[in-house]
């Protein structure tokens, strides 16, 4: 389930580095998913060596920051995943909330 929300992040978001995923979720869920950056960087890696993210890096505060971007190819993948996501949750809401039985 993290793969569909860093695509979907960087879709909106361009550019981002590992960190800066986690506390943006956490923020944007009100801390309900909280990614730790042990599950995070593996899931960023495989991405990367699918050629799905491209990483470029740049000095803050005298550190080495790694920033993800969407290829091309990852573009692609991130709205067809985004779409899958969104369908997957409509499907969970309806058969949460199924249609009050009338005839009963």
């Amino acid at each position: 389930m993290i793969r569909p929300i860093i695509l979907h992040l960087l879709l909106q978001k361009e550019r981002m580095y590992g960190y800066e995923i986690t506390q943006v979720v956490r923020e944007q869920t009100g801390g309900k998913i909280a990614l730790t950056l042990g599950a995070l960087y593996p899931v960023l890696h495989k991405l990367e060596s699918e050629g799905i993210l491209e990483t470029s890096s740049q000095a803050v505060d005298n550190r080495l920051r790694k920033y993800y971007t969407l290829s091309r190819r990852g573009r692609k993948a991130a709205f067809e995943q985004t779409v899958e996501m969104y369908e997957f949750l409509d499907a969970l809401q309806a058969f949460c909330n199924p249609p009050e039985n009338r005839n009963a």
